[in-house]
């Protein structure tokens, strides 16, 4: 471990406090790590050759014509960014898929866009996240 210091303003430190409590970190430190390496996966995420995980959820009512061909043949044609998916049915109307997705940060996005922007679909949220390997 390297230990650094920072200041800030009493203002700021009494949020980031707030904060930490709020969220059950036991320490400053350990808050400030995870801060560091959101920071740090956002940054990574924004390089299109950067290798991401990711989880799109999609909800879209279900009856729209030819909307579930269309999500599996992208799917299909993008198999290799596709590691599972997860299909739930809400109600009589809508459905909920969660795909996870593994690749290049830009074929990821890609693909989301591509799905999300179907017609039928409500709602589409792609969360992307790091493989691990450069916050080890």
């Amino acid at each position: 471990m390297v230990r650094f210091s920072v200041s800030l303003d009493r203002e700021l430190l009494e949020g980031f406090d707030r904060m930490r409590a709020r969220r059950g970190y036991q320490c400053r430190s350990e808050a400030i790590r995870d801060l560091i390496r959101d920071k740090l996966v956002e940054t990574d995420s924004q390089d299109p050759m950067q290798e991401v995980v990711g989880s799109l959820t999609l909800l879209y009512h279900h009856d729209t014509r030819g909307l579930k061909d269309t999500l599996t043949e992208l799917q299909h044609h993008r198999h290799g960014l596709v590691l599972s998916t997860l299909h739930l049915h809400l109600d009589h109307d809508h459905c909920l898929e969660i795909l996870v997705l593994r690749g290049s940060s830009a074929g990821v996005r890609e693909l989301a866009d591509s799905l999300s922007s179907l017609k039928g679909v409500l709602h589409g949220r792609l969360t992307v996240t790091s493989t691990g390997r450069r916050l080890a």
